[in-house]
Formats: structure tokens, sequence, C-alpha cells
């Protein structure tokens, strides 16, 4: 019986992987073990920068606010902390908003749990 490989598969996978190598620099884009293991990497770094994002956005708004309360004569902690036990229930994402962009709001909101 004659050796099967499957080469249409084999062609498909190296194609799609070619085809996200497309763009790089040097052997990188067109040799294919070189591409095979830059595109892997790639893909890492993708995951991990996906989850990196978040964290750095977190901190972001954090200082935003701290930034924010500190001209109420508050810190971030003590903000926080006032705005869990009164029940108020606003997100990083949106106090750093108030912070930067509505001023005034960001204020009533710290006034009210002065």
């Amino acid at each position: 019986m004659p050796r099967s490989v499957n080469s249409v598969a084999s062609r498909a996978r190296r194609k799609k992987v070619m085809k996200m190598a497309r763009g790089y620099y040097g052997a990188r884009k067109n040799v294919w073990t070189v591409a095979k293991n830059a595109v892997e990497k790639g893909l890492l770094y993708s995951y991990e920068g996906r989850k990196q994002r978040k964290r750095q956005f977190r901190r972001l708004w954090i200082q935003r606010i701290n930034a924010g309360a500190r001209q109420h004569g508050m810190s971030y902690s003590a903000l926080m902390g006032k705005l869990n036990a009164q029940g108020i229930e606003l997100n990083r994402k949106v106090l750093a908003d108030l912070a930067m962009n509505h001023p005034e709001a960001f204020k009533a909101v710290v006034d009210k749990v002065k």
C-alpha cells in the first residue's frame, strides 16, 4: 500500500502560518521554520498582552481617580472605602471618566461620601 501523507492539510497548515508571518522582517516572513517560531512567539505575546492591557487600564483608572480625589482633599483609598461603605457602586472606569471629563460630577460624588 502506498504511503499516505495528506499533503493538502500540511500545505494548508503551512499557508496559514505563513500568512500570519506576513509583514515580518527578513527570514521570519518566508522561511518556514523561522516563520513558525516567530508566529508562535507572537501569538504568546498577544495572549499575554491581552491580560496586561486589563492591568494597565486598571492602574490608569486608579491614578486618575487618585488625582481627582486629592484635588478635593481626599486620598484614593479613603474615597474608595467610603464609596463602598455607603453602597455607591461606581466602578473605577466610570469614576476615572468622571474625574477626567466631568469634574463637577466627580466633585458631587466626593461631596456625597464626605
